[in-house]
């Protein structure tokens, strides 16, 4: 007869739990000081292990939300949050709270009766955000409910299994309700309902503009969590209209958008995503912080055809991997009408912003040491920030400053808002002493074809900056990442200007562009 694996895995862990015998060596601890020990790691083991099956077998709760049908499940987690998946198009998630349990919301499906009385009376969808916002709370009482008893009646069933003693299963179920009741606490001290505001979305890039929202409607048209949630679900009933096709997404004429690319190195791949991401985000500018070549010579010139037909207007600064051949190509103005090519410190109107920039003093041939290139670096900088200032005194201040090397971006502290590099290879956000924010773009290429040298893929980074047209000034930014080769993946991560002044960030991995 085959054994039951239940009592089978019970009786292994009885087995582990008993008491072992001393050897007797010298300096072994007494058996009555490591037995409460070895008791109490055992019972906190029972315990989680138990309250972990009850979640994963009752802990969740299937509740409408508004037209849509959910399933609300509380998971164990090492960093908490709550990620809301919307199949197929991929997940949002939020860093709504610490604590050693993350929410799990999976929209299930569009009720049909329920969005097509949407469509048919457009009148209810002015009280869509106060019945999603009761839909939620019922939904997440059932749940609390739910998973206190999922906890306390895995941990009683799995103690008794184990330890066959009615005191000590209750003792573990008693545990658990205890832990329950501390993760419950520390969710409700870290609860941050702005989290909303800078959600991470994972999946079909051409969905993200939808589900992740607008920057100007995110800042100014929500003050509270419930409005933020009932947006989210509003959006994702969009994307779950009648047709089953993606929207479109429709941008607020308050806001001008920026794609930021850098140091595409000659990948032709970086034209079709960049050319995708103009269309996706109804982009107004493209400004392009350099390296867009790797040897500047003459037969590389070709690659910059594509330009010509981005759909947006499109400004670039020469990197150190560009040569005076390739800035002299794309300042065909009859083969290029909608490149704007900056050098020292020249400044152009374009797509309703004022842009300055300066090309890389340097050509990578050219190089002799590090110590001339900071010296190098930095006077062209410097030279930028003197072109600023006398702008400003003339009363036309520049909005986003260009150069290619940070070093060089620095230099422009306090004469201009923004100032856009790339070089490194990898993001960096920070603010400047002066209030200037240095934004550094990754590579839009993946590195180029140098990244196939590599053990791993380089990702295509590319950045939408979102600008209040009548200020100028920097709402958001949605940081936009690419697996590397093959392209299955994609990250949209939004970020929002800090409300109180903030240090430099330091850079997350050392420079990886070439010398």
């Amino acid at each position: 007869m085959a054994r039951d694996p239940f009592r089978a895995a019970t009786a292994r862990v009885r087995h582990h739990l008993r008491p072992r015998p001393r050897s007797g060596l010298i300096g072994a601890a007494p058996a009555g000081a490591a037995r409460p020990f070895v008791r109490a790691l055992g019972l906190v083991t029972v315990v989680l292990f138990g309250a972990w099956l009850g979640l994963l077998v009752v802990g969740s709760v299937r509740t409408p939300v508004g037209p849509m049908d959910t399933t609300m499940t509380l998971r164990p987690s090492f960093s908490g949050g709550t990620k809301i998946n919307v199949s197929p198009l991929g997940a949002l998630e939020l860093d709504s709270h610490h604590a050693p349990v993350r929410l799990d919301v999976d929209v299930d499906r569009l009720d049909p009766v329920r969005s097509q009385a949407l469509v048919q009376h457009p009148e209810r969808l002015s009280g869509l955000e106060d019945e999603v916002t009761g839909d939620v709370s019922t939904g997440a009482r059932e749940l609390a409910v739910r998973s206190c008893v999922a906890v306390v009646s895995g941990a009683t069933a799995l103690g008794l299994a184990v330890y066959r003693r009615p005191r000590r299963a209750l003792a573990a179920g008693g545990l658990a309700l205890a832990l329950l009741a501390a993760s419950g606490v520390s969710a409700y001290a870290t609860w941050n309902p702005e989290s909303v505001l800078e959600p991470r979305f994972s999946g079909l890039l051409s969905s993200a503009p939808s589900v992740v929202g607008d920057a100007r409607s995110i800042v100014t048209d929500f003050d509270v969590y419930q409005q933020e949630l009932a947006r989210l679900v509003t959006n994702v009933t969009k994307l779950y209209d009648a047709t089953s096709t993606l929207p479109v997404y429709s941008p607020d004429p308050a806001t001008l958008r920026v794609l930021h690319v850098s140091d595409t190195h000659l990948n032709p791949a970086a034209w079709h995503i960049i050319g995708s991401l103009v269309e996706q985000y109804d982009i107004d500018v493209i400004i392009d912080s350099g390296d867009t070549m790797d040897h500047g010579a003459a037969v590389e010139n070709s690659f910059l055809d594509p330009v010509a037909d981005l759909g947006a207007p499109y400004v670039w600064v020469r990197g150190n991997h560009d040569s005076a051949v390739t800035q002299r190509y794309l300042e065909n103005s009859k083969r290029f009408r909608n490149v704007h090519v900056l050098d020292e410190g020249r400044a152009v109107n374009v797509g309703g912003l004022r842009v300055a920039g300066i090309g890389d003093p340097q050509f990578t041939p050219d190089r002799t040491g590090p110590e001339q290139a900071g010296s190098v670096e930095r006077a062209a900088g410097q030279r930028l920030a003197a072109a600023l200032r006398v702008q400003r005194r003339a009363g036309t201040p520049v909005d986003i400053a260009v150069t290619h090397e940070p070093e060089a971006a620095r230099q422009t502290d306090g004469s201009v808002p923004l100032v856009l590099a790339g070089h490194v290879h990898h993001r960096q956000n920070q603010m400047l002493k002066l209030r200037t924010r240095l934004m550094v773009e990754g590579s839009t290429g993946g590195g180029g074809l140098r990244a196939v040298q590599n053990k791993k893929p380089e990702q295509v980074l590319a950045s939408v900056l979102y600008l209040d047209r009548s200020t100028r000034r920097l709402q958001a930014w949605d940081e936009i990442t690419l697996g590397g080769l093959g392209l299955t993946t994609a990250e949209v991560s939004r970020h929002l200007p800090e409300k109180k002044p903030a240090g430099p960030t330091p850079p997350a991995s050392p420079p990886t562009a070439s010398p």
